[in-house]
């Protein structure tokens, strides 16, 4: 069956910094579709996934396969999740650059944070939906955090209007329906951007990237991811002072555990007005929700042993 690459333009429908591409986003591709014992031969849209190699200082450090659009944000987003720059000042130049086998992105940092990354080099490559390979100890996956100092209480009714304007900002995934989104969005409850990517991490990079260059006060607001709540997501809210994170479907109890000790709020199971809260419930403002019991103790006597929540967590209605 043919298939050809198709051009779509940076970010979403609502940004105002549109770029061309780089590569192609989206193939088209002739398929048999199936449906009530009729076949139909039709066009059909799949997302793209290439080899993105991040190189520093001109040494490769981290190959990773990404969906091929705001990689300039996507490599800063890393750089600053991954410890390897501090501050954003800290980049000087970046620069993508088509190859043979898929793009190269060149990230020219100070020399100060080049030799810190030396020291520490790790093989990453082929990293694309989990923290550990290439981590060349157990000791390197749990990088400690100091607790988030936090501010305003986050109103739960700001999670409910983001989910409504969730669908909207989603443009390759309502054209393909393989990718993940991370949303940007304001105590109101107002989306300011969404990032899209076959990676959920790789969607939060380039969010984290857009706040840094953006010079967006990461207190100001919370992330809203339509993918699961992995401990990689919870690190790196932590690394980017993020100190809410909102997830769709669950987290895993690595990534509750360590939102706990960051000072982060962890929500999951996203869905209209019902959210289940992991941790720090305390920066939550809910008018009319009283809860049940404390967070992680049973409704049993104390002699008992404890047993989990049906749907985890506590549950704001």
């Amino acid at each position: 069956m043919a298939s050809e690459s198709l051009h779509l333009l940076h970010g979403t429908q609502f940004d105002d910094e549109l770029e061309g591409p780089e590569h192609a986003t989206v193939c088209r591709t002739t398929v048999l579709r199936l449906s009530g014992g009729e076949a139909e031969t039709c066009d059909d849209h799949v997302v793209e996934e290439v080899p993105v190699a991040l190189v520093f200082n001109g040494i490769s450090h981290a190959v990773m396969l990404a969906t091929p659009d705001n990689l300039e944000d996507m490599a800063l987003g890393f750089a600053l999740t991954e410890g390897i720059l501090e501050s954003p000042s800290e980049l000087y130049g970046v620069e993508v650059v088509s190859g043979c086998q898929g793009l190269e992105v060149h990230l020219e940092i100070s020399s100060r944070r080049f030799v810190a990354l030396k020291e520490r080099r790790r093989n990453l490559a082929g990293r694309t939906g989990c923290g550990l390979c290439g981590v060349e100890s157990l000791d390197a996956v749990a990088r400690p955090y100091k607790p988030l100092q936090r501010g305003l209480l986050l109103p739960v009714a700001a999670v409910a209007r983001a989910l409504d304007q969730l669908p909207d900002w989603q443009q390759l995934h309502r054209i393909t329906g393989a990718v993940h989104g991370a949303a940007w969005v304001d105590n109101l409850g107002n989306i300011r951007t969404l990032r899209e990517d076959v990676g959920r991490h790789n969607a939060l990079d380039k969010l984290v990237g857009w706040l840094a260059k953006s010079r967006i006060d990461p207190a100001a607001g919370f992330v809203l991811t339509s993918s699961r709540a992995s401990y990689e997501m919870v690190q790196k809210c932590a690394a980017a002072g993020i100190g809410c994170l909102v997830a769709i479907s669950a987290p895993t109890g690595l990534a509750v555990r360590l939102a706990e000790e960051s000072g982060i709020t962890l929500a999951g199971f996203a869905r209209g007005s019902r959210l289940v809260i992991y941790s720090h419930p305390e920066y939550l403002a809910a008018e009319g929700v009283a809860a049940t019991r404390p967070l992680g103790q049973s409704q049993g006597s104390a002699s008992q042993e404890p047993l989990p929540p049906r749907s985890g967590g506590r549950t704001l209605m």
